[in-house]
């Protein structure tokens, strides 16, 4: 299964990521163990090397004695299993065969495939692989989840081996550091740029799907938050510029977190008694980048999320990203106690969180960009290099939105767009500009909806 099928159709499952580090061995705790006798329509996380870059692919087994049947991806699977060794082949809908001879260990898996060359389907091309299982579920219901992070990443990135896995309807408790990297008691853990905690494996979450992430709780941890003076680089008009030389200084922010409220530190002059009510928010939020991407720095953004600083991203609120690899690999940090719209000091209130999530899934259904919902809002998030192409991305989004929740044909969405959206910047601090483009919920409640969107193990719809 070429990367060429998976850029060509995106909701045929074909899940490719860079190479299976050494680093996965030390996620095998994160794995149950099966005895060969108990795999039953097991599912498995299977690695190819590509001349280096590694296609990551979805492989679910039935082993009836020596009898295996499946499907890999969206390609059906006939094989053998031989004591531990375990030969089947997967048949493309074009007829394109990709033969596999692995041996089984506990958990893991590894051999040699045999392919279609990917610039000449009449010559063929072997590839080492390895695979890991996913482990059972343990619970028919919900669970929760307490993970504490050891270590953080400055990357969003498929490279980096799951921290947890977890199912849809599940929820993670958590802790974020700041984007210095310092923790709740003033500890640096981790370098500076936003580190992220993550990622998590969520099962069942393939291309094509959307993840629908709902911030159950987000509360500050610690009584302070750092920040700056002065104005990035995008506001700055030939006066203010000058204006502002000696600024972009740092600003301490005492935290009151008995009354909700955040002041300049040992401010005097005009700010003496400035205070604002804080609203915590995590500023980076992703999956993992698709096939054929590098890591992506915990800075920059994509259609994945990444660094939005959006401060929609609050308690209460769902934010939708768009599937890209097998499980998802969610990645979450950057803890933030307030930010206007677009974080226009280059820092917000800067400081660690603990964070509750809750993860589902919405299967075979894709979106182009991220959105978030409110009780009372849905809104689309548009990134990119310029202002403009931002507007056209979150455009774009909000129109497939109204179309794929509401019913509406591309008339009817334009017509509810004009006299309805609200645009909002919402960030200007980093290597992209972030624009949202907004519809109060209100204004939709008299349109029919779709047919249901409804993420497995969820009581409600996009249209909540």
């Amino acid at each position: 299964m070429s990367p060429s099928l998976h850029s060509a159709n995106a909701l045929g499952a074909l899940s490719q990521i860079p190479h299976v580090p050494s680093s996965w061995k030390l996620s095998s705790l994160l794995l149950a163990a099966l005895p060969l006798n108990a795999l039953g329509a097991d599912q498995w996380i299977v690695a190819t090397d590509l001349w280096g870059n590694t296609n990551y692919q979805t492989l679910t087994l039935d082993i009836q004695g020596k009898r295996v049947a499946g499907i890999l991806d969206s390609a059906p699977v006939t094989g053998a299993l031989t004591g531990r060794q375990l030969q089947f082949t997967a048949t493309e809908s074009d007829g394109q065969v990709y033969h596999f001879d692995g041996r089984i260990d506990d958990a893991r898996m590894q051999g040699h495939s045999d392919q279609p060359d990917t610039n000449n389907h009449s010559a063929r091309a072997t590839h080492a692989f390895r695979a890991w299982q996913v482990p059972s579920r343990a619970a028919a219901t919900p669970q929760l989840h307490t993970f504490t992070p050891t270590d953080y990443s400055n990357t969003f990135s498929a490279d980096r081996a799951p921290v947890l896995v977890i199912w849809p309807g599940d929820s993670v408790q958590t802790k974020t550091l700041d984007s210095g990297g310092v923790d709740e008691k003033g500890i640096t853990r981790a370098l500076f740029g936003n580190p992220q905690v993550g990622p998590f494996f969520v099962v069942g979450a393939e291309p094509g799907d959307t993840l629908a992430i709902t911030l159950t709780s987000l509360k500050l941890n610690r009584d302070y938050a750092d920040s700056l003076d002065g104005v990035v680089g995008r506001l700055k008009t030939p006066r203010i510029a000058a204006e502002t030389t000696a600024l972009g200084e740092p600003v301490r922010w005492q935290l009151d977190r008995a009354r909700g409220v955040a002041r300049p530190h040992a401010a005097n002059g005009a700010l003496k008694n400035f205070e604002v009510p804080v609203k915590p928010m995590l500023g980076g939020l992703a999956v993992a980048p698709g096939f054929g991407y590098p890591p992506f720095s915990t800075g920059d953004t994509s259609d994945f999320g990444g660094n939005m600083d959006f401060n929609a991203v609050v308690e209460g609120n769902t934010v939708y990203l768009p599937v890209q690899q097998p499980g998802a690999l969610l990645y979450l940090g950057d803890g933030h106690a307030l930010q206007g719209d677009g974080e226009t000091t280059q820092w917000a209130l800067e400081t660690s969180l603990d964070v509750v999530v809750q993860v589902e899934l919405i299967k075979r259904h894709s979106i182009a960009t991220p959105r978030v919902e409110s009780p009372t809002q849905i809104m689309t998030l548009g990134q990119a290099g310029s202002s403009d192409d931002a507007l056209r991305i979150a455009t774009s989004g909000m129109l497939q939105w109204l179309r794929q929740a509401y019913g509406l044909n591309l008339s009817e969405a334009t017509q509810v767009l004009g006299v309805a959206v609200q645009y909002h910047v919402a960030n200007l601090a980093g290597r992209s500009v972030g624009v949202a483009a907004k519809i109060d919920k209100a204004v939709l409640k008299s349109l029919p909806a779709a047919a249901s969107t409804k993420p497995a193990n969820a009581s409600s719809t996009g249209n909540k």
